[in-house]
């Protein structure tokens, strides 16, 4: 039975001839497109459960492929690609994209992510009352946080700001994003605010808060959720 399908959109073949095997033998049917145009039709009719995308398309821009997509799916969308300059990264996911890995890349780290966007996919099709970050639970309906069992006191801001990253565990966030959903419009540029108050949840949540495993740096762009 297919662990989902993929759908790789990328105009150099090489990558084709690579990631087709490597999915295929983690269980996963693959899909090639080479152009913009293509992977927009592929989506529409074949609806793929992930799209691993390249923003150097010969036909148009990856970013306006996601802008596309977003009007009405919600696929999981990882960004793969050579740019590494963090406005390209910034756009992309707010734009809407998933997460993004940069060129060259691992095979062992793009199937973690691959299997963090399947994951985050089936946890938005329903609310879980109780999600967890490794031994943390948070228990949404109750307002309370436990690790191991025993409850953390957190404020009321630290608690929907852990809640909100958990709900999108493996989902790489913007600083400007996390901002507008939890503080508000008024505050989506308040990068330092959120700095403090992820330094608190880690000093409250995590086992090593200066080695965190639980909420995870983006250099630049954000944060994300252990998986």
């Amino acid at each position: 039975m297919s662990a989902g399908t993929v759908l790789v959109v990328d105009d150099e073949p090489a990558i084709h001839r690579f990631m087709a095997p490597a999915l295929a033998a983690n269980g996963y049917e693959a899909l090639r497109a080479d152009t913009g145009a293509q992977a927009l039709a592929l989506v529409a009719n074949r609806q793929p459960d992930v799209v691993i995308l390249d923003l150097g398309l010969p036909d148009m821009d990856g970013k306006e492929v996601i802008r596309r997509l977003r009007e009405w799916t919600d696929v999981p969308i990882l960004v793969l690609s050579a740019r590494d300059r963090e406005v390209e990264k910034i756009e992309a996911l707010d734009l809407g994209a998933d997460d993004f890995i940069n060129k060259p890349f691992g095979m062992g780290e793009l199937m973690a992510r691959l299997r963090a966007a399947l994951r985050h996919r089936m946890q938005d099709k329903g609310e879980t009352p109780v999600l967890r970050l490794g031994l943390v639970e948070i228990d949404i309906p109750r307002h309370r946080v436990l690790r191991g069992g025993e409850e953390i006191k957190l404020t009321p801001k630290e608690f929907e700001l852990v809640a909100f990253l958990s709900r999108h565990a493996g989902k790489v966030l913007t600083h400007r994003h996390i901002l507008r959903e939890v503080w508000g419009p008024a505050h989506e540029h308040d990068t330092q605010y959120l700095r403090v108050y992820v330094g608190q949840l880690r000093a409250k949540l995590e086992a090593d808060p200066a080695n965190p495993t639980l909420i995870i740096t983006e250099p630049g762009v954000g944060y994300r959720a252990g998986a």
